[in-house]
């Protein structure tokens, strides 16, 4: 990375293609390897909670969510300190920066060896469901990598949550795996991203995307169709149960990968079942309306 190569890079969410942040060359190369629109704003990972004050400004709320839930999937979004640290191209060009400290030891090893700050957009092509397996991470991007390092199947399997701590209340930029409830047990009542929404990634409509379209709340498949069923559901051809026990966490875990697995049968369409919105199914129902192309 020093260098100004991509790494594959795995994290307990899903896994990343990495880039040092300072550098706007090889940040541009994520772009261009991920055909990713350049205004939507990229994570910067570092190694601890000392390294990202020194690159974002942190307030008491900023802290207390770090003490919570750092190392771990959460992103907050803070006023910049060192737009060095940062390139503006990782910023989009905003005076902003989304910052977090992986929960990966083998992540966490890599950035304290780097000793510096990189951003690491998940590493599927731009609008594809993120790869939460090495084969499906170097499948989508791995030949752009100059290195692709494998830390085995991602324990979260859904993209961190990314809350804003700017001026006024916290807001919810994106659901993920940490929930709306945990998090307010920490800052109180968190407000609606409004405009703020532009300094988080995973904004775009049309996101998370497979080939196929995706039809969701769907109570049954449709002649063609393949069928990601939650809950008991006989198993048959082209069906995909994201969790027979009805547990939001493990359907987290599993939601990329098998809209993956159902794309590649070359269906009409996914159909899948209708998913809870409290806790970790509101960051599912997220991803699901992104990938189906019903949220701007």
């Amino acid at each position: 990375m020093a260098a100004g190569g991509l790494v594959l890079l795995p994290t307990e969410t899903v896994y990343g293609l990495g880039a040092d942040a300072a550098n706007p060359a090889a940040v541009a190369a994520i772009f261009e390897a991920k055909g990713r629109p350049r205004f939507n704003p990229l994570i910067a990972h570092v190694a601890s909670l000392e390294d990202a004050a020194r690159i974002a400004v942190l307030d008491e709320r900023a802290l207390a969510l770090a003490a919570a839930f750092w190392p771990g999937p959460l992103t907050l979004v803070a006023p910049i300190r060192d737009a060095a640290a940062v390139c503006d191209l990782a910023r989009a060009g905003l005076d902003t920066v989304a910052i977090r400290v992986p929960g990966h030891p083998l992540s966490r090893a890599v950035l304290a060896a780097f000793g510096g700050p990189v951003v690491a957009p998940s590493a599927n092509r731009s609008g594809r469901p993120s790869p939460t397996t090495f084969e499906d991470a170097f499948a989508e991007t791995g030949d752009k990598a100059a290195v692709a390092l494998d830390g085995g199947p991602c324990q979260v399997g859904l993209e961190s949550t990314v809350v804003a701590v700017l001026d006024g209340p916290p807001r919810l930029l994106r659901p993920g795996a940490v929930t709306r409830a945990q998090l307010e047990a920490v800052v109180g009542p968190l407000a609606e991203a409004e405009n703020d929404a532009r300094r988080s990634p995973g904004r775009l409509a049309l996101h998370y995307a497979p080939d196929a379209p995706v039809r969701i709340d769907a109570a049954r498949p449709e002649a063609g169709e393949a069928f990601l069923a939650f809950g008991p559901w006989p198993m048959g051809a082209g069906v995909f149960n994201l969790s027979p026990t009805g547990d939001l966490a493990e359907a987290a875990a599993n939601l990329f990968s098998f809209l993956r697995a159902a794309d590649r049968l070359k269906p009409s369409a996914i159909a899948v079942a209708a998913i809870p919105h409290e806790g970790l199914g509101e960051a599912i129902n997220d991803r699901l309306r992104r990938a189906a192309g019903f949220v701007g």
